[in-house]
């Protein structure tokens, strides 16, 4: 990876990297689809996908699509050992009952506390599309956040408070961006990773937020810690709620 930005498929192959050994994990239409082709082969991830299956495998290629086989945003896909089909009715359980670790979504906005906007901009054309979204974001047990962090005329992506119809309040644990990875929480955000030459300030400028810089150096790796343990509680009282 080089640059001062990372491509789509570069945030999703970071993004894989982070995903632990044995997760439960659903990834959200568009985007967050890429990370099913970067998960770590050495590592056993099960993809749930809210139209019905558990054990989805990457993308199909041309010459071996199924066209009874697709994922929630109507994508091919492949299944691997061991996949399994449910009712409609059966996945949303999964996803509101606290049974998956982990989703991955993208957005329109997010805010520094965690706040999450996804499903419209409330502009008069737009056309709404929640899916399970909120379903996700309130029952998966940790949400992570795939986006780029400026729209297309400039203004950043990650805001104080979201201005366009909520998803979730308070639930987005970690986003990564074209420019860096930020964790997310009650005491704002934290810069936790930079991409390429760009800086914390070059970043607190375009969002006008007061960033927490906590890139990798011995002290900050402490406070992580002590972040994580956090987030994890926050996590499981999250699934224990659902």
């Amino acid at each position: 990876m080089s640059g001062n930005s990372w491509t789509r498929r570069q945030i999703a192959e970071r993004l894989a990297a982070d995903v632990p050994d044995g997760a439960y994990m659903n990834l959200g239409i568009g985007l967050p689809t890429l990370v099913s082709n970067y998960l770590p082969s050495d590592r056993e991830i099960i993809l749930h996908t809210e139209n019905g299956m558990l054990g989805m495998g990457p993308e199909a290629e041309q010459g071996h699509i199924d066209p009874d086989l697709i994922n929630a945003g109507k994508l091919p896909v492949t299944e691997l050992p061991g996949a399994s089909y449910f009712h409609h009715g059966d996945s949303f359980g999964m996803m509101r009952g606290g049974h998956l670790d982990l989703c991955v979504l993208g957005a329109f906005q997010v805010s520094e506390k965690g706040d999450l906007s996804n499903w419209s901009t409330g502009a008069p054309d737009a056309i709404p599309a929640v899916g399970g979204a909120m379903d996700l974001a309130i029952g998966a047990k940790k949400v992570y956040v795939m986006m780029e962090l400026a729209s297309k005329d400039g203004r950043s992506k990650l805001v104080d408070t979201c201005t366009y119809p909520l998803t979730g309040l308070g639930c987005v644990d970690r986003l990564y961006t074209d420019r860096a990875i930020f964790e997310l929480g009650r005491d704002g955000a934290a810069v936790i990773e930079l991409v390429g030459e760009t800086t914390v300030d070059e970043l607190r400028e375009l969002t006008g937020l007061p960033l927490r810089d906590e890139t990798l150096t011995p002290a900050n790796d402490a406070a992580r810690a002590n972040t994580s343990d956090q987030t994890n509680s926050s996590a499981q009282q999250k699934g224990a709620l659902a």
